[in-house]
């Protein structure tokens, strides 16, 4: 298991390539690259991710675990009916996927479809959405690439349920617990664990105070070591990445408070 960070934690800073060498200088040996635009899901940008991955590697051995897209972009239309707006996003979904494989990414974090209509009460087509899930799965392995479907509250993941249909339907299909999301769905990240288990590839760290207002790790009250012990009960393996919103936090030093907090609190998960 090891701590990491998201180019996504600098986002609106700082564009994605210049995050890599601030990610090295907290000593993360592990990050997930967020993409922000249609003009970073290129071939032209993999070669400045990877100039600007090699700078950060002569500070730390930097692995790129995870590649993620701006959701809203072109995610949701991977499930649409509408063949033309399906076509379009999955010709976008494969471009992010040459990214990834170029860069060296070995998952991708998916947000899929959204809930916009908050009113609804939504009824999800589950061959529908597991045919497509499938194939979206399938596309991603065959770039070396894991797909990994996350809980997001106002996305069709907003709750344990969905994707413990899901996962019965879709046997290659991994996942990301995010711990702020859960939060936020209002509900309890144990009952996301209880049907990830050993699909779980990827958690996205933030804290957040007793209001609910996220925080960064060490000034909310949230339970890391707990959370650490819970991973290690499933045998988890994979990355812990901070994944902050820029309001967070102040500056670099607030960072690296943060990340050394997380640290000691894995140190302190195996006593």
């Amino acid at each position: 298991m090891k701590i990491g960070v998201s180019t996504a934690t600098y986002f609106t800073r700082m564009y994605t390539e210049e995050a890599l060498a601030p990610i090295a200088e907290l000593g993360a040996q592990a990050c997930e690259i967020f993409l922000a635009t249609h003009s970073e899901y290129t071939d032209e940008f993999a070669c400045i991710l990877n100039g600007e991955l090699e700078k950060a590697r002569r500070v730390v051995p930097l692995e790129v675990h995870s590649v993620h897209a701006l959701t809203n972009q072109f995610e949701p239309e991977l499930f649409s009916l509408n063949d033309r707006a399906y076509a379009d996003s999955l010709a976008t979904f494969e471009k992010v996927l040459r990214l990834g494989k170029k860069i060296g990414a070995k998952h991708y974090t998916f947000h899929g479809a959204t809930m916009l209509k908050r009113a609804v009460k939504y009824n999800f087509d589950f061959n529908h959405i597991s045919a497509r899930v499938n194939y979206l799965t399938e596309l991603a392995a065959d770039y070396g690439i894991k797909f990994c479907y996350e809980n997001v509250h106002w996305t069709y993941f907003s709750t344990p349920e969905y994707f413990n249909t899901l996962k019965k339907l879709c046997p290659d299909l991994g996942c990301t617990l995010d711990i702020k999301q859960a939060r936020q769905s209002g509900i309890d990240y144990t009952e996301y664990l209880d049907v990830m288990q050993d699909r779980l590839k990827t958690v996205h760290l933030c804290d957040y105070d007793s209001d609910g207002k996220t925080a960064i790790p060490g000034r909310g009250v949230f339970d890391f070591v707990t959370l650490f012990k819970r991973l290690r009960d499933i045998d988890f393996d994979g990355a812990c990445l901070m994944e902050l919103y820029a309001k967070d936090y102040k500056d670099d030093k607030d960072l690296e408070e943060s990340y050394g907090f997380l640290k000691d609190c894995l140190d302190r998960s195996l006593t």
